[in-house]
């Protein structure tokens, strides 16, 4: 997968240097003409560190909360939770999609909490028994102890801090989605919705693929979701074929899923189309808005396609 690796690697340092590129014009220009106004911060959200005693370090936490939704309102939201949370890497994307699809009322308000990374590979990747996936980084193989942190110190603390339901869901892409499709296998109590744009699927020889069967079977019976969508990287789309396969093959009455092939995109340009159908079809704003419909791998993209049923007014 060394392609699929160098293609995000590129797409990350070229959001590195157009962040570089921002500042730099931001500096430039900040010298003020005589009667000019001083220059105010721009915030979208809040940001703020945890002490992760499971991790042994200290993680950043960014968080966005839809406009007309202050704590003050006293209005409780759902959790998105999202891996690859800095402001340098997908948060912005995600909460630019939040602002927009809450404002034209084609999904709900949903609490956005990124958290931002230390050591990617070793917090999205389970163990692995392939030596070719060992050495995608000096560490891999902690998205156990990662989900710890989770479940022990990050829900709770958002809990305490924001007004919420008991909703939540996580969205993840690449390595991120490998991660989401791994805690729906691992603990599927963990959340009710799970969004995987290109999962690394081929993590330690497609073991999530092939014990599908068997990890199914592990779902509550408190309904679950999983959204899954590839682009044209042949490594990401075969087993993620063979996943809806397996999904096809063995139905689960608790948890409804969705397929979507996206052969137009590429691995570097598939988040935001992506998630945005995600989140259309999945956070509709009422019961009635979203009929997700299991998809078969080898249908064209037009039967690929979620259907949506406008709300009633």
């Amino acid at each position: 997968m060394s392609s699929q690796l160098q293609r995000r690697r590129g797409s990350r340092q070229l959001h590195l240097l157009l962040a570089f590129g921002l500042a730099t014009l931001a500096s430039t220009y900040s010298t003020r003409a005589p009667g000019q106004d001083e220059p105010a911060s721009l915030n979208i959200g809040e940001t703020f560190t945890v002490e992760s005693k499971a991790l042994g370090e200290t993680r950043r936490i960014n968080v966005y909360r839809p406009p007309g939704n202050s704590s003050a309102s006293g209005v409780r939201l759902p959790v998105l939770y999202m891996p690859d949370g800095g402001i340098g890497e997908d948060f912005l994307h995600i909460a630019g999609l939040i602002q927009i699809s809450v404002s034209n009322s084609t999904m709900r308000p949903f609490l956005l909490v990124g958290i931002e990374n230390t050591e990617r590979r070793r917090d999205m990747t389970g163990p692995t028994h392939n030596t070719e996936d060992r050495k995608i980084a000096p560490r891999v193989g902690g998205s156990q102890t990662f989900r710890r942190f989770i479940r022990q110190e990050l829900m709770p603390l958002v809990r305490a801090r924001y007004h919420t339901t008991e909703e939540s869901a996580i969205i993840g892409e690449s390595l991120a989605g490998l991660f989401v499709i791994d805690t729906l296998a691992q603990e599927p109590d963990l959340f009710d919705t799970y969004i995987a744009v290109d999962p690394s699927l081929w993590w330690n020889n497609e073991a999530l693929v092939k014990t599908a069967a068997q990890w199914l079977l592990t779902v509550p019976r408190r309904n679950r979701t999983l959204y899954f969508a590839t682009s044209d990287e042949k490594g990401i789309v075969a087993p993620a074929q063979r996943l809806a396969h397996a999904l096809s093959a063995k139905p689960s009455i608790t948890l409804r899923w969705h397929y979507e092939p996206m052969p137009a995109e590429q691995h570097a340009t598939i988040y935001h189309p992506a998630a945005l159908r995600a989140i259309r079809a999945l956070f509709a704003p009422c019961a009635s808005g979203s009929t997700l419909k299991p998809h078969a791998p080898n249908a064209s993209e037009v039967d690929a396609g979620v259907a949506i049923t406008p709300c009633s007014q």
